[in-house]
């Protein structure tokens, strides 16, 4: 789940038009839409042209460190225990400043206990390491699928394809979709429900507390109004949609990107990085890496949510998601 606070343009590969492919050109567009995982499994060792992106589209590289070369950013720190105290108005304060200014924020303290999050990251490493044959039961074109797997960031119209693997769960209503899942790893359906659930309860709260600085709700419960009562009617029964996504080593990363600069679209996405850094925000003109913090979420306003209080937090873009709650759980492990 990531935001940005930067108002900046997003940027969109046109396709060519269609021409007749030759069947070694068919063949080799059948194995990119297999995902990247796959390439590595069958010995790609170089950067295939698909994923090369324009010059000025590539992430900047020192060659030498071959690593990212990066600014990094600190993004604000929202203890969200203490909004439970007697600092509840100062963190408020806090809250409302880093939605204006940076459109993220990192929630730390949040209550989600360790193992549920560690259950989480396991469980969806060990389906990336499934063989193919397993993992690819569960592609689909069909945008609405309560499970998705894929790989780029559309795989059907993108020119020029993303390092990345994904798989999209829907999240609700738990009871009709669960049953969709991968059946395997066998854990998986446990450990991915109870990681919905809460996320899903760190969700409502979050959006109580950005609502209450706004002095859209309540600080009390009798203060609180039938609206109030509504919102969170109307935010409790909304959409929510997992994404995983899958960033195993590429061969030359200078070349090419996890994900495309974008906006996320919906009300909040709660975003869960391990421990590789890769994520970044815009922030001032410049993309800067935002450093993981052990069990913590990042937090992104999402376009809805502008559109949808009365005071504009700019939202701008990231690099590396009408949904109200998008769950994202940033992978990036060696084999």
């Amino acid at each position: 789940m990531v935001i940005d606070c930067k108002c900046f343009r997003q940027k969109y590969f046109m396709s060519p038009p269609e021409m007749a492919m030759t069947n070694g050109e068919a063949k080799e567009t059948d194995e990119f839409q297999k995902g990247v995982r796959h390439l590595l499994e069958n010995g790609v060792r170089k950067l295939p042209s698909k994923y090369v992106l324009p010059l000025s589209d590539r992430p900047i590289v020192d060659k030498e460190q071959l690593t990212v070369a990066k600014s990094s950013l600190k993004l604000p720190i929202i203890d969200f225990a203490e909004l439970q105290g007697p600092n509840r108005s100062q963190i408020l304060n806090s809250l409302s400043s880093a939605c204006e200014e940076y459109g993220f924020f990192q929630v730390v303290n949040h209550g989600i206990p360790i193992e549920v999050i560690r259950n989480m990251i396991d469980v969806s490493a060990r389906f990336f390491n499934l063989p193919y044959e397993e993992r690819s039961k569960y592609m689909s074109s069909d945008m609405a699928a309560p499970v998705r797997y894929g790989t780029s960031l559309n795989q059907n119209k993108d020119a020029v394809f993303c390092w990345r693997d994904f798989l999209k769960l829907v999240c609700h209503p738990l009871s009709d979709v669960v049953s969709h899942w991968p059946s395997s790893p066998v854990d998986f359906r446990e450990s991915v429900a109870t990681y919905a659930k809460e996320t899903k309860y760190l969700f409502l709260r979050i959006m109580e507390a950005i609502l209450e600085s706004l002095g859209l709700w309540g600080a009390t419960k009798d203060d609180r109004t039938p609206e109030n009562d509504e919102i969170l009617k109307q935010l409790d029964g909304g959409s929510q949609l997992m994404v995983v996504n899958c960033f195993p080593p590429c061969p030359e990363p200078d070349l090419t990107l996890g994900m495309p600069p974008h906006s996320d679209y919906g009300f909040l996405t709660l975003l869960l990085q391990d421990d590789v850094e890769g994520l970044q925000i815009q922030y001032k003109g410049e993309w800067i890496t935002v450093e993981p913090m052990q069990n913590s979420f990042v937090v992104n306003i999402g376009d809805h949510l502008e559109v949808s209080i009365s005071r504009s937090y700019c939202v701008g873009d990231n690099r590396k998601i009408l949904l109200v709650l998008t769950l994202v759980l940033f992978l990036c492990y060696y084999d």
